[in-house]
């Protein structure tokens, strides 16, 4: 349902938000979010075009978050990228639907609605609040773990028991 391009502008954006204002590379975030670099370059071309993401020339640039996270949406982040999905006309070019869409294209039209004001009630700093992925890794034997809070490694479970 949301485009590969979608996924990884988000990617990005929650990566830099759990960064607070520390500028990082095109490499680093290619690394860390596991997108290829190429692509990520053109991902943050069109998020900094969209005024989400700020870059920073010089010996310590790299990217920065543009805005907030508390008033930067998911919606925000994902039309940066891509055209928001929704259903205009009928898809069928029935002349009969001319003035509005059947009742099935309609009621798509507004499941997609639905999503849409989902993604836009939905900040950054929501995403990174519920989301351990987001937290700074740390080696910790020779193995990446979640950081805890008080910036030591999480224990790294063993066992293989969930």
């Amino acid at each position: 349902m949301f485009s590969q391009t979608a996924e990884y502008a988000l990617r990005v954006i929650v990566h830099l938000a759990s960064l607070k204002d520390s500028p990082t590379t095109t490499r680093q975030i290619a690394v860390t979010t596991k997108i290829p670099e190429g692509y990520l370059a053109k991902v943050l071309q069109s998020l900094v075009h969209a005024g989400l993401v700020q870059s920073q020339r010089g010996l310590h640039g790299g990217f920065v978050l543009g805005r907030q996270p508390t008033t930067l949406t998911l919606y925000d982040v994902m039309s940066a990228v891509d055209t928001p999905a929704r259903i205009h006309t009928c898809p069928l070019a029935l002349k009969t639907h001319a003035q509005e869409l059947c009742a099935l294209h309609r009621r798509l039209d507004n499941v997609l609605l639905a999503v849409e004001n989902s993604l836009r009630q939905a900040t950054i700093s929501e995403i990174i609040g519920d989301c351990t992925c987001c937290k700074p890794l740390a080696e910790v034997n020779g193995e990446m773990s979640v950081s805890g809070g008080n910036g030591e490694a999480a224990p790294t479970d063993t066992t293989g028991v969930a």
